[in-house]
């Protein structure tokens, strides 16, 4: 396992650990980097209109189209350890 993702799966468990609630622009850009680094590009059909929750992660994810896995990741680590995980 490489350095870089043995360090994105431990910020996948010290993000549920945070003190604060991050606010939901951070949690969609957590969720979406987080989807990025470990699925790749966003896939599915787009939810539906009444689906807010469902339709703003699918955004934000597909927001990332085209960044290379190990840059998510990276991202996603940078950004748990700004928030203090």
């Amino acid at each position: 396992m490489s350095d870089l993702k043995a360090k994105f799966e431990k910020a996948g468990e010290d993000v549920k650990l945070l003190k604060e609630r991050p606010d939901n622009d951070t949690l969609l850009k957590l969720y979406a980097l987080y989807k990025q680094g470990s699925e790749g590009d966003v896939s599915g059909p787009k939810p539906g209109f009444f689906d807010f929750v469902g339709t703003a992660k699918y955004e934000a994810w597909a927001k990332l189209k085209g960044t290379k896995a190990d840059e998510a990741q990276q991202k996603y680590v940078d950004l748990v350890k700004k928030l203090g995980g």
